[in-house]
């Protein structure tokens, strides 16, 4: 394998959500292998910069795979080629010599392109703020069992939980769903003694913001689970359904 590779990278330039957007052809060359998608980006940038050009824009933060910033779509797939991997932990060994890279912002009328290749992922925050939350004071941490869980609800708990908030089951449905989101903020506190008090209200109050926001319904073509850089499974999304299906008839009927 080579240690450094020449590349052709076709970037989307977009000067903001009301301007055109349209590729433009950049070359990457002498990138070593052992740098990441994002530090190859940086390198790029920093050619850019010394012939006084202006810098791709591009999302990033903790690079290291867990606060869900990173968010392009890479020959059409969201975090790129490889699998359970968030882009910042992409690295360069994974492309060939030659080979010509598109690179995408998340494509979805609820993320607005900012510029080049950053989206405006309020809606998320917004989805969050409608009830992805414990409202009681959770004080100190609890002495391990304290509260008796099952086994099972807290593994069920735990992998939803992973969920970083990225956007990629967004960028990759059809249908711009975010139902894998919301299916892994809602399932990972109603599995749990302390948020399951709050779980009716939470989950009509998320499904209500989710859909003000623009996003599409689920329309199982399960590219979200494909996509998703900690594995989400989408069977999280049958557990939305339930949890909302129980919180309607609740709010109709009453307990």
């Amino acid at each position: 394998m080579k240690s450094a590779l020449n590349l052709t990278l076709r970037i989307w330039r977009q000067r903001d959500a009301g301007a055109p957007g349209a590729f433009a052809n950049y070359p990457a060359e002498n990138i070593p292998t052992d740098c990441s998608f994002l530090e190859m980006l940086d390198i790029v940038n920093e050619r850019l910069v010394a012939k006084n050009e202006e810098p791709i824009a591009f999302d990033h933060d903790c690079r290291e795979g867990i606060c869900g910033m990173c968010s392009l779509v890479i020959n059409g797939v969201a975090h790129g080629p490889e699998r359970a991997t968030t882009t910042c932990q992409l690295h360069m060994r994974h492309f060939t010599d030659g080979q010509i890279i598109h690179v995408e912002p998340w494509r979805s009328n609820s993320f607005p392109v900012i510029k080049d290749l950053i989206v405006d992922r309020g809606a998320f925050e917004r989805i969050q703020q409608a009830g992805g939350f414990i409202t009681a004071r959770a004080g100190s941490a609890p002495d391990g069992n304290a509260i008796p869980i099952p086994k099972g609800d807290a593994d069920l708990a735990m992998d939803a939980a992973a969920c970083i908030g990225c956007g990629a089951c967004v960028a990759a449905c059809p249908n711009s769903s975010a139902m894998l989101f919301v299916a892994a903020k809602v399932s990972h506190l109603a599995l749990l003694p302390q948020g399951a008090a709050e779980r009716t209200r939470r989950v009509l109050g998320m499904v209500k913001a989710m859909d003000a926001e623009g996003f599409g319904n689920c329309s199982n073509y399960y590219e979200c689970e494909a996509v998703c850089p900690v594995e989400i499974k989408s069977s999280t999304i049958a557990m939305l359904n339930r949890e909302y299906s129980l919180a309607v008839l609740k709010d109709t009927v009453g307990k």
